[in-house]
């Protein structure tokens, strides 16, 4: 039997950086849909993709609201935890009675509504063969100082140098041992990649336009706004 693609959206954050009121996830776009709403309705639209579970806060009040809480292809919503991390681990728990040890799991920030479903259709066909998986990623171009107090100490390689984004693509079972990991030694990560990282593994990066951004300022918004408005998929 082929492998499934399961997609996680961990969405329960609370939008301190834009000191805003409502969740960045729940700002409405130009489009007339929230950020999460954008990001939904592009990933669910590929066909790939069997099941998609999403992480909210406890307290949350507006998922229900939502163009996709009653969607064919929501599996079901987890508990969100104090890190992006905790929540990852719960939406996999919930995934549990759906998923088998070698399908994917495809973790995407709620707050990435620019991501475009060619370029992670290409994640899929590129990691569908690899035993471990892998991450949508750009080059950097400009020039990278490593500085300490502000003074420069030396530049980085810029040629060995990518930006991580999301999806990040994972077998169910390496991203469960990852995390778990992550929980027991009591280890701090920045993404699903780096508890990949912890376990000695490799993944793969695979190249993405640089226009699928987080929005965590309201000049982000304001690009997202730009973006969707010339690059409808």
């Amino acid at each position: 039997m082929a492998n499934q693609y399961f997609l996680i959206i961990p969405a329960s954050g609370i939008g301190s950086r834009m000191k805003l009121k409502q969740p960045k996830q729940y700002l409405k776009l130009e489009n007339g849909l929230s950020v999460l709403d954008q990001t939904l309705k592009i990933l669910l639209n590929i066909e790939k993709i069997n099941g998609c579970i999403v992480a909210i806060a406890k307290n949350d009040t507006e998922f229900k609201n939502s163009t996709f809480a009653n969607h064919n292809k929501l599996l079901a919503t987890a508990v969100g935890g104090k890190k992006r991390f905790h929540s990852v681990i719960s939406a996999l728990n919930a995934l549990r009675p759906f998923a088998k040890d070698n399908d994917w799991v495809l973790v995407h920030d709620a707050v990435r509504p620019c991501v475009k479903a060619n370029e992670v259709i290409n994640l899929i066909n590129q990691l569908k063969n690899h035993v471990v998986g892998g991450l949508l990623a750009t080059k950097i171009v400009d020039t990278i100082k490593k500085s300490h107090h502000n003074i420069v100490e030396n530049t980085l390689d810029r040629s060995l140098l990518w930006q991580a984004q999301t999806p990040q693509m994972y077998r169910f079972s390496v991203l469960s041992e990852a995390l778990e990991n992550v929980v027991q030694n009591n280890l701090t990560i920045t993404d699903e990649a780096n508890s990949i990282e912890y376990l000695g593994l490799k993944s793969v990066l695979v190249r993405a336009s640089k226009s699928n951004i987080k929005i965590t300022t309201a000049e982000d918004l304001m690009l997202a706004n730009f973006y969707l408005g010339h690059n409808e998929d």
